[in-house]
């Protein structure tokens, strides 16, 4: 299976969590609101940290729950770990192997915190070492680029969100998300043709706020892999602090900016990069304003609510890399100096 092929299968992998694991995690909730927990110490590393992102803002917003990123060197390394008092220590990886990741969840255990594993190896070694374990069933995943594994980590931390809420009203939403990508991955032929503009491209900004600040940190993550591209993430107010000064005339900026709360800031930053400094604009949205203001555009589904956005909008970021690699006549399947699984101390 090539990575085109696990990019296309997403629909398929996003409704096979819902239809098997949504009862298993709403058990894993009932547990966890058993519990003291008043925040959560998440560990992970490369995609699986930006669904932890995700998780940051999802969890905040819609379940009151503090997020902590972990420091893994500290418990790896260092071996000097923080207290972990009435924490949920949550270990998020596709292989669930990173001896760093296992050695944060490890670590949680023994000083009595629930531990869970959000991985897609239900007999690695981080579900060995947790309490409980969702399993993102998303199958193999032979290139190295997560694609499919990223979407089902992002369904999962949603369906446990929906879960701890009791509100099943998003569950509804939720179960939305497998035909919105399916319309996202309609659009495959205009994706390929937009990527061709930019094979010569070498440098990048991605912008996202809010939810879909772990999109463009995802979506950076695909540049950099796959395309050799420098693409750095920024959210539209960090991007003000600064980094503004870089871009220029023609300087490429890609922009995740589906409609909710943080649209009008990122629409009032696009307007000005684009009018006074003639960027390069790239946009994926629902939104008219932003695609009329873009050089090119990829659209996104009508009706969706912000908080699960950054499930659609990855994929045409994902299209768009896997196409680019191609214009730029690099290999798609395994990019230089990588391998599947990354195992760091």
């Amino acid at each position: 299976m090539s990575l085109r092929d696990e990019i296309l299968e997403q629909p398929l992998t996003l409704q096979r969590i819902i239809d098997r694991q949504w009862y298993h995690i709403a058990q894993i909730a009932e547990q966890i609101q058993r519990r003291e927990i008043e925040y959560i110490f998440l560990t992970a590393r490369g995609t699986s940290d930006h669904a932890g992102l995700y998780a940051k803002y999802l969890w905040g917003a819609y379940n009151r729950l503090p997020i902590a990123l972990a420091a893994p060197s500290l418990f790896s390394i260092y071996e000097r770990p923080p207290t972990l008092k009435r924490a949920l220590v949550l270990g998020i990886s596709q292989s669930g192997q990173s001896p760093d990741i296992v050695s944060v969840v490890r670590e949680g255990r023994q000083q009595g915190c629930p531990t869970l594993a959000i991985t897609n190896d239900r007999n690695s070694p981080l579900a060995a070492t947790s309490d409980w374990t969702i399993d993102i069933e998303v199958g193999a995943e032979k290139a190295v680029a997560a694609t499919k594994s990223y979407t089902g980590q992002l369904m999962a931390i949603a369906l446990l969100s929906v879960a701890l809420s009791g509100n099943l009203e998003r569950l509804d939403v939720l179960r939305q998300a497998p035909a919105w990508v399916q319309s996202v991955l309609a659009q495959e032929d205009n994706i390929a043709r937009i990527a061709e503009r930019y094979r010569y491209m070498q440098q990048s900004i991605i912008i996202g706020r809010g939810f879909n600040y772990a999109t463009a940190f995802e979506f950076a993550l695909k540049l950099k892999e796959l395309t050799y591209t420098v693409a750095m993430p920024y959210s539209s107010a960090d991007f003000r602090h600064g980094p503004i000064a870089i871009v220029a005339q023609g300087f490429p900026v890609f922009a995740v900016t589906p409609g909710g709360a943080v649209f009008p800031d990122l629409l009032a930053l696009l307007t000005t990069l684009k009018q006074e400094h003639r960027v390069e604009l790239l946009v994926i949205s629902d939104e008219e304003a932003a695609l009329e203001l873009a050089d090119r555009g990829m659209q996104l589904p009508a009706g969706m609510p912000e908080w699960v956005t950054p499930l659609v909008s990855i994929v045409p970021a994902q299209l768009f890399c896997y196409y680019l690699t191609r214009a730029k006549g690099f290999d798609t399947e395994a990019p230089r100096g990588l391998h599947k699984v990354t195992r760091t101390q």
